[in-house]
């Protein structure tokens, strides 16, 4: 019998979707690094947080896209693939969480407590973020070298003849 590469992910696919995930949960690393060497520039201006912008809305969302579109080349289960995708609507989240906590800045563009409590969700969402690469990384090296399943008289405890 012979295998068919359609209806089943072949394992050089399964590798790439692999080494795709590890890049992308890579990404989530760089990511927090960036943040903190944001944080801690002195003296800090626009451009303090620039790479941590730019790894977080380009590189992470390109990367989960690439990533998912592997998962599903390699015929991952649904549910990986959509677990796949997800960093890219975190990411999607995380500007969103920016924009709302702006709009709470007094009239000389300060931030307020009331903009401080939703600002602080970015970093709550960004650990969610890094949670769901890491998942997605392992589930994707699961299934890039799974074992093959034993035969029914294997897993039986049944001695298993030679053919």
């Amino acid at each position: 019998m012979t295998r068919n590469p359609l209806t089943e992910g072949s394992k050089s696919v399964r590798k790439v979707y692999a080494v795709s995930a590890g890049l992308l949960l890579a990404a989530a690393v760089v990511q927090m690094y960036l943040a903190a060497v944001g944080a801690f520039d002195k003296p800090q201006d626009d451009s303090s947080f620039a790479l941590h912008s730019m790894n977080g809305m380009m590189v992470i969302p390109v990367l989960s896209l690439v990533a998912t579109a592997a998962a599903a080349a390699a015929r991952a289960p649904g549910r990986q693939i959509g677990l796949t995708v997800l960093p890219l609507g975190l990411v999607i989240v995380q500007a969103l969480i920016v924009a709302l906590g702006g709009l709470f800045d007094d009239s000389t563009g300060n931030t307020t407590p009331l903009s401080l409590a939703i600002l602080g969700l970015h970093a709550i969402n960004g650990m969610a973020v890094m949670g769901v690469c890491g998942m997605v990384f392992r589930n994707a090296r699961q299934l890039a070298w799974a074992k093959p399943a034993p035969s029914g008289a294997a897993a039986e405890g049944r001695p298993v003849r030679a053919s």
